[in-house]
């Protein structure tokens, strides 16, 4: 294979306001459920570490598999990507035995079989993961979920039902969204559901940065139609990362349904690629109808250069919220008001997603509490792309019963 241009890792990427994730594949394996307390659970009351595997070995996932480790409640036992480069500069970051280093389309199951395997952390390209959430479920594992969760609506479906099958389970499924686990963005959010701001009447949400990955252009030119090639760049690739509006923008949408607590009724919106390659869009513009006569307007842009923001914003008849990622956090009500920060939250975030996920299985709370919302938040942005690319009306009822399906061919890959 030849060499392709270095990724900058998530970390670094994020710091400028620009996200990004990583790669592997899937399958699907079915079990029945069980009542008996799992392996991880079992594991943790008796004080030892709890065993992790990690499915996808990019910027991201190397990057918070490192606070996994920094936490000391964790020891990395295997890792998967597709690609072995990947697999290997994880396993020797976190000396991870070459046997226990898994590649290729299917390598993800090896990992799940390893003995003494509690749990997973999923890091791969978004189209992945509900299959190998599912699997790993299946396989009686703790999971702990990148956003978004899905690329279609299926996808969403079934990352719900294997939420489900956790809580039955009595396993741990967590879906790691900074923001929901920052204190300032509880207090407002808090706040503006007891009524302190009113009723909501109007809100904005935006996410803003530069371009995103333009090196990619050079490492995709000539092999479009080549399966590894897209998962090289996957982070470009429409299928795989679910257009920007649902890997990167949910981040603002996801605020924005946090606030309204409701799904939108329908959308339209229109958006476009102005940087000449790749398959994702790199600006969108979308209007959202929620319950209440409630109006909320989404743009979005991962071009040009100045301005970087992803915010969220929510008016209503006795006041504003004013929420900024890794920025302000603040409310102003007419007998309320609050002033707060989300500094350094692309970190803390995810810190304390990752103490709360073993705080979790170690205590048996088993209500996965992150996964009905972030499947809300994660519908919202396909309501939103499918009213983009089609420029008019689509409501919510028409997206669900369509119900369509995202396909990757993987002829070709390695199994």
């Amino acid at each position: 294979m030849n060499p392709t241009p270095r990724l900058p890792t998530e970390h670094e990427a994020l710091l400028a306001l620009n996200r990004r994730r990583f790669l592997t594949t899937a399958g699907t394996v079915t079990a029945g459920l069980t009542l008996l307390p799992s392996a991880a659970v079992r594991s943790a009351e008796a004080g030892h570490r709890i065993k992790i595997g990690l499915v996808g070995c990019g910027g991201r996932g190397r990057w918070i598999t490192n606070l996994f480790a920094r936490h000391g409640g964790y020891e990395v036992v295997g890792v998967f990507d597709y690609f072995s480069d990947r697999a290997n500069q994880a396993g020797d970051q976190f000396k991870v035995p070459a046997a226990a280093r898994y590649t290729g389309l299917y390598g993800y199951r090896k990992l799940l079989e390893q003995p003494g395997l509690d749990a997973v952390v999923i890091q791969s390209p978004p189209f992945f993961h509900p299959e190998q959430a599912q699997d790993a479920v299946a396989a009686g594992k703790h999971v702990y979920l990148a956003k978004p969760i899905a690329v279609d609506v299926p996808g969403c479906q079934s990352i719900g039902a294997s939420g489900a099958q956790a809580t039955a389970k009595r396993l741990v499924f967590l879906v790691d969204f900074q923001t929901r686990a920052n204190p300032a963005y509880q207090e407002v959010v808090r706040r503006v559901r007891e009524g302190q701001i009113g009723k909501l009447v109007l809100g904005e949400a935006t996410y803003h940065c530069g371009p995103t990955f333009p090196q990619l252009k050079d490492a995709l030119k000539g092999r479009e139609n080549d399966p590894e090639a897209r998962l090289r760049a996957w982070g470009i690739d429409r299928v795989l990362s679910g257009d920007v509006i649902t890997e990167q923008n949910i981040h603002a949408l996801d605020v924005a349904t946090w606030f309204t607590d409701s799904d939108p009724l329908r959308a339209t919106g229109t958006g476009g690629l102005a940087r000449g390659f790749g398959t994702c869009w790199d600006h969108f513009a979308v209007i959202f109808w929620f319950p209440g006569d409630l109006l909320v307007s989404f743009n979005s842009k991962q071009m040009g250069h100045g301005h970087d923001d992803i915010l969220c914003r929510m008016y209503g008849t006795q006041g504003t919220v004013d929420t900024h990622y890794a920025g302000k956090v603040s409310l102003s009500a007419i007998d309320d008001g609050f002033n707060g920060n989300s500094a350094n939250l692309y970190e803390t975030g995810t810190v304390a997603n990752i103490a709360l996920f073993h705080d979790h299985i170690v205590k048996g709370d088993h209500r996965n509490a992150t996964v009905a919302p972030s499947v809300r938040s994660n519908l919202t942005t396909i309501l939103g792309r499918l009213a983009a690319y089609e420029q008019r009306v689509v409501t919510w009822d028409e997206m669900m019963r369509r119900a369509e399906r995202w396909e990757f061919r993987t002829e070709g890959l390695k199994l």
